[in-house]
């Protein structure tokens, strides 16, 4: 038995005690205080009071799961789905909508609260921008597959584990996506195709991952395996074109071990097309499996028009657009301004961005592989001058040679859009000793989740 001993505080795993949930931590759980020790507490909303039950013991906090509830919040609304605080990807289900986008709201301002750029008490925090759907808007299901009870389950884990929650159905998800999910389930059990098994490193399917495009209505499904070898591949395929005729891409990715890498190096195309047509901003963008795209492609015209209003863009202009993707940032600014260069370090995005350029008669627009901190001196050797400046890094913030090249050439225009309030908040303490943050306007392009996404303004000082 894990037994935890402060100097006025001895807490063992299955405790319990009332706990009055002070507010939402980033993760979107409830905050509480027991005898001065923090406790952390999924579905716990801010003013209720809990009986917590202790689920692990941390040399500096507690974490709990609510035992009964004693008070509850008028904002507890009751969760479309059952697992709602069981698997990660619906911590704020239980949470009134626009409470949602007040707590990303304030997500924003605890991470400049946490790390302090220049000035930050002054900064304008904008309301978050809501999504137009609150469901059924998510345009991908990368759903992990294994066998529970003697069947083949897909879905995602419980936090902090390996312990998958088989998925049925889930009302944040495109319906389409998750009819294909539940199909290909099916599917393999009947097939009798081995699915990973992690402890013994056995097995062939992983992963199963399946992308909608919102306005062609194409689905790509992609297989990823622990090898090469697709048993039955030949009846699995024919059955796929059978049952479920708006798949019109099937891959399969091989990322062989145990691996905390979900895609690997290796692509297999094995029926239709290799790619799938989505529409943004009035373009098209050809997809293939591996290529990075916002989950609400509704929400990401917002989110691009709010990086176009940051910019003040001109005719005259070149901007770079870092982290490109397949260039979806880039290209849809493209006819505003006279240049578009774009970076990005996966070789099918550089690929996808550039023939995007084609497919969409966009002659202005260039991206090349490489990271944007290697990419950019030898764009900036060569001679080329550019104004304007988006980022839209990973969760981890901008690279710190990104940064210092950043303020070394110190672009006229630059709108940093993020993904993670945190990073963005330390980069800001770098950024500001040569910009000025002009606002910053969270978008919900994730609701039901704790995620929260961030257009800035910075303008340069002088």
């Amino acid at each position: 038995m894990m037994v935890n001993k402060t100097s006025d505080v001895e807490v063992k795993i299955g405790d319990r005690f009332p706990l009055t949930v002070r507010r939402l931590g980033v993760n979107g759980h409830g905050i509480g205080y027991y005898k001065h020790k923090v406790c952390f507490v999924p579905g716990a909303l801010p003013g209720e009071i809990v009986v917590a039950e202790v689920t692990r013991i941390h040399p500096r906090f507690l974490e709990a799961k609510i035992h009964r509830l004693r008070k509850q919040s008028k904002y507890r609304v009751t969760p479309r789905d059952s697992y709602a605080n069981v698997a990660g990807g619906f911590e704020l289900e239980n949470l009134a909508y626009p409470q949602q986008l007040a707590f990303k709201r304030q997500v924003v301002l605890d991470s400049l609260e946490k790390f302090k750029p220049y000035g930050y008490r002054n900064y304008e925090v904008r309301k978050t921008i809501a999504a137009p759907e609150e469901y059924h808007y998510r345009n991908k299901a990368q759903f992990q597959v294994r066998m529970i009870n003697g069947h083949v389950a897909a879905g995602l884990y419980k936090p902090n584990s390996h312990d998958l929650v088989d998925m049925q159905e889930c009302a944040v998800q495109m319906p389409r996506t998750m009819k294909v999910v539940r199909t290909v389930v099916q599917l393999i059990e009947d097939l009798q195709i081995p699915v990973y098994d992690e402890e013994h490193n056995s097995g062939i399917i992983k992963t199963i991952v399946v992308r909608e495009s919102w306005t062609s209505g194409e689905i790509q499904l992609t297989f990823i395996t622990n090898t090469p070898k697709l048993i039955h591949k030949r009846p699995l395929l024919a059955a796929i074109k059978d049952q479920l005729p708006a798949v019109v891409s099937v891959m399969q990715n091989v990322n062989p071990g145990d691996t905390p890498l979900v895609w690997g190096e290796q692509m297999i195309h094995l029926a239709g097309k290799e790619t799938i047509t989505e529409s943004l901003m009035g373009l098209d963008f050809e997809l293939s499996a591996r290529s990075f795209l916002q989950l609400n492609p509704e929400q990401t015209e917002v989110l691009y028009e709010q990086a176009a209003q940051a910019l003040e863009l001109d005719k005259g202009d070149t901007l770079i657009d870092a982290y490109a993707g397949i260039g979806t940032i880039g290209l849809s600014l493209a006819p505003r301004v006279k240049e578009v260069r774009g970076m990005e370090i996966i070789p099918e995005a550089v690929e996808n961005a550039n023939d995007n350029a084609r497919l969409n008669g966009i002659t202005n627009a260039h991206y090349d592989l490489g990271k944007a901190e290697e990419v950019m001196p030898k764009w900036l050797a060569d001679g080329l001058t550019f104004d304007a400046l988006v980022v839209d890094p990973p969760r981890t913030g901008l690279d710190e040679e990104l940064i210092q090249q950043i303020l070394r050439v110190k672009p006229r225009k630059f709108a940093y859009v993020s993904c993670g309030m945190a990073s963005l908040a330390r980069n800001l303490r770098r950024l500001t000793s040569v910009y000025h943050v002009d606002y910053i306007q969270p978008i919900d392009m994730m609701p039901q989740t704790a995620r929260c996404e961030a257009v800035v303004k910075l303008s340069r000082r002088h």
